[in-house]
């Protein structure tokens, strides 16, 4: 789907005035601000709730930009920039002077990346500058992959909403940490750590904590109302029907190896055999079992190569400790 070109041009405008756009990228829906205004940026906290200190990524409207907007780039992540962009991979350096520590959560370091779609690069180069842009809901909840999810969850928190159509990729980026001479993956995302290590020539990291503050690694993160169980595979039909049983209203992911399977449970959402099918998929299930008002989703991780990792990161972030409301 292309947003209308007028559409762009008043999205553009509304940035250059300070507020605040929905843009489809890629991966999930973000909440832009003019990255190079620090009231705007500040206002992206207010709206979506997010603890200051988490840093946002500023998207760029190409490879050649990166200068502009980072103290310096090693070779490494050069070759990273030009292989992956515009893509799914978020770059973390060290911030250059047009960022705004508002922006880093105060940090020295930036993340950065190159959206790949058509609506957020025809955007960014109608803006001409840099757009801060984490995902378009509120702080740790399930990432919005549609123009409507922004609107159900963020509502008159955004000045305006630039529908793009469905999100392709459908979780985030892949955030490395480039800094160094030893890169590694903060954050696994659309980008693969197979695809990251067949370029480099060396095996990669997966950090699930780091030194560097990135995007997505609170406990809690890309959550449902519903609490979120992970079990064995072949363990959750027997899993959801024990909490039906006991008075649950159950959703369940059921896995591409248990298709066709008959489950006592409130909803069913039915895993795609495909990773990229699940990985385009995985914030539409969460949100729909939502909807359908269950109070608990039973599910199992895939294997963790490929957009598995991503995929099992998630996961793992929905079902972890959450703090008192």
């Amino acid at each position: 789907m292309t947003a209308r070109t007028s559409d762009i041009e008043k999205a553009a405008g509304v940035l250059r005035a300070g507020g605040l756009v929905a843009l489809p990228t890629e991966t999930v829906y973000g909440l832009g601000a003019d990255a190079e205004n620090p009231a705007a940026v500040s206002r992206i906290f207010q709206v979506k709730g997010r603890p200051p200190s988490h840093p946002l990524i500023v998207h760029i409207g190409g490879a050649e930009q990166l200068d502009d907007w980072v103290e310096d780039v090693p070779a490494t992540a050069r070759l990273l920039a030009e292989t992956f962009w515009p893509g799914p991979l978020t770059l973390v350096l060290r911030r250059g002077h047009r960022v705004p520590l508002e922006a880093t959560g105060g940090l020295e370091t930036v993340a950065v990346r190159v959206p790949d779609h058509p609506v957020a690069l025809a955007l960014l180069a109608a803006f001409g500058g840099g757009v801060t842009a984490p995902s378009a809901n509120r702080f740790g909840q399930v990432s919005p992959t549609t123009a409507h999810d922004v609107r159900a969850e963020l509502g008159d928190g955004v000045d305006f909403v630039l529908d793009g159509g469905s999100c392709e990729v459908g979780v985030e980026s892949t955030i490395v940490d480039a800094t160094g001479e030893v890169p590694s993956i903060l954050r696994p995302g659309g980008v693969t750590r197979e695809d990251l290590e067949a370029v480099l020539g060396r095996p990669l990291a997966v950090h699930s904590t780091s030194r560097v503050r990135v995007p997505g690694q609170h406990p809690s993160h890309y959550a449902p109302r519903a609490r979120v169980v992970l079990v064995e595979p072949e363990k959750v039909v027997v899993e959801a029907e024990l909490a039906q049983e006991l008075g649950h209203r159950v959703g369940v992911f059921l896995p591409p190896a248990l298709t066709g399977t008959a489950v006592k449970a409130h909803a069913v959402a039915a895993v795609p055999a495909s990773m990229a099918a699940y990985a385009r998929g995985l914030y539409g299930f969460l949100r729909e079992l939502d909807q359908q008002g269950c109070d608990l989703i039973v599910a199992s991780l895939p294997a963790e190569d490929g957009l598995g990792l991503a995929i099992a990161n998630r996961l793992r972030r929905a079902a972890g400790p959450r703090s008192p409301e």
